[in-house]
């Protein structure tokens, strides 16, 4: 019986010693996600939902519709847009009036949609060729 305490003792100890150091020391290649970027992906990911419901208003359709772009374009685009994009365009909208925020909403999108034509990015308005 002691002679198996003695063989089977080294190896428990080096099961118990490995098992419990952590899983990230055994790979190097994954990175720890930080608090920073958890909330900085919070953020992003509430500012798109901000804009897609100014987007999704009634009047502000029936502004897109008046300017010749189709709301399902818009929405792709949105969703397209780079994370420093979406909070440029939330800080926006957050520094309109209250009244004005449809009319400034709407001419943002403008502008957007107006540079990804001109970069040959999207085809939404024929008088930039």
């Amino acid at each position: 019986m002691k002679r198996l305490t003695r063989l089977l003792s080294p190896l428990l100890i080096a099961a118990l010693v490995l098992g419990s150091l952590p899983a990230v020391a055994a790979s190097p290649q994954t990175d720890l996600v930080g608090t920073a970027e958890v909330l900085e992906a919070s953020t992003i990911q509430q500012d798109r939902e901000r804009i897609r419901e100014v987007l999704a208003r009634e009047d502000v359709q029936r502004q897109l519709t008046l300017q010749g772009v189709d709301a399902d374009e818009v929405k792709s685009r949105v969703a397209a847009l780079s994370d420093a994009e979406v909070s440029e365009m939330a800080d926006r909208l957050d520094q309109m009036p209250a009244g004005a925020s449809v009319v400034g909403a709407l001419f943002a999108v403008f502008v957007i949609l107006l540079v990804t034509d001109i970069l040959g990015l999207t085809d939404v308005y024929p008088f930039t060729r």
